[in-house]
């Protein structure tokens, strides 16, 4: 009998040590998959950083026919597209989520959240084929001579929204970017709001908080975490996004100070011209935008976890 509980004892042990290394092994593989990609995109960018150097990332410049090549107008578009998809989807996000979480009947509740993951399952370009051909002439006809009129008087407005109405440009490229991000944040809010124990929300109730002000400072302060692991999601996929915005946002090489003039994103640049570059430097200045888009998106996720490490730290402290 001793010897039945040794063996066995030494088998789960064995069993144990497979495990544990099989797991190690998968999650190294992540981290030697993420190494490979860096080294292969710092290898094909090499030529363009040599010849052209740091002012690549400030020179507005793109003319392959000379071989002169700049980042600023695809890395000015993908941030301000990014950043007007966030602006819009995280109120959106975050009052579906508490819709669905505190106010919404039963018998809807189910239909909605179906809903917001169908949404999510659209590919992106049927986003785009939809924004061109849809929204833009709406946005174009309706919209944006509004937008132009009502900041003309306004100083710093009018220049924001200047120009002709002309339904694409970078304010239409955010706008179908936050349609595609708010699936992706309101489904992750909703999922964590659920996880908050119903006791503390019950407790603020009971003190005479309204709904609003238990999601503001019960609910949010509780999924602090999941909350902002969604909006990193969503904006992972701003960032990132191809097709979409390739359709709407005009796939101009000119920097302008106008959200409703054409521009270009680092994604949109790579689907248009990366099967026509010719060159090596011409396809060397493609792979550094994507090492750039790469190191922008790790900048971005590195931030949000030093935010989070913030907001630990700061817990318990008195306000």
């Amino acid at each position: 009998m001793p010897r039945q509980k040794l063996s066995l004892a030494s088998s789960n042990k064995i069993l144990d040590l497979i495990f544990e290394w099989t797991t190690r092994l998968f999650a190294l593989a992540v981290l030697g998959l993420l190494v490979a990609i860096m080294i292969s995109l710092l290898i094909g960018a090499w030529p363009s950083m040599q010849q052209i150097g740091l002012k690549f990332l400030w020179t507005e410049d793109w003319d392959p026919v000379k071989e002169s090549f700049g980042a600023v107008v695809p890395i000015y578009g993908t941030l301000v597209t990014s950043v007007i998809a966030l602006a819009i989807a995280i109120p959106i996000s975050f009052f579906i989520a508490m819709f669905l979480t505190e106010l919404s009947p039963t018998w809807l509740r189910r239909p909605i959240a179906t809903a917001i993951e169908l949404l999510a399952a659209i590919p992106s370009i049927i986003y785009g084929m939809w924004g061109l051909f849809v929204f833009a002439p709406l946005f174009m006809e309706f919209v944006q001579p509004g937008i132009i009129k009502a900041a003309g008087p306004i100083p710093l407005l009018n220049q924001i929204f200047a120009g002709p109405p002309i339904g694409i440009g970078l304010l239409t490229a955010g706008i179908i970017l936050a349609i595609m991000v708010i699936p992706f944040i309101a489904a992750v809010m909703r999922d964590v709001f659920e996880l908050v124990p119903p006791m503390m929300k019950e407790s603020a109730y009971g003190l005479g908080a309204s709904t609003f002000e238990v999601m503001w400072k019960v609910v949010l302060p509780y999924t602090k975490v999941g909350v902002i692991g969604g909006i990193m999601l969503g904006l992972g996929r701003a960032l990132g996004e191809t097709m979409a915005v390739t359709f709407v946002i005009g796939n101009a090489h000119r920097l302008a100070s106008s959200l409703l003039a054409p521009g270009n994103s680092i994604a949109s640049a790579l689907a248009n011209e990366f099967t026509e570059a010719v060159g090596e430097l011409y396809l060397s200045a493609l792979i550094q935008l994507g090492l750039i888009l790469f190191l922008l998106t790790t900048v971005v996720l590195a931030l949000s976890r030093l935010l989070l490490l913030h907001l630990n730290k700061n817990e318990g402290r008195k306000s």
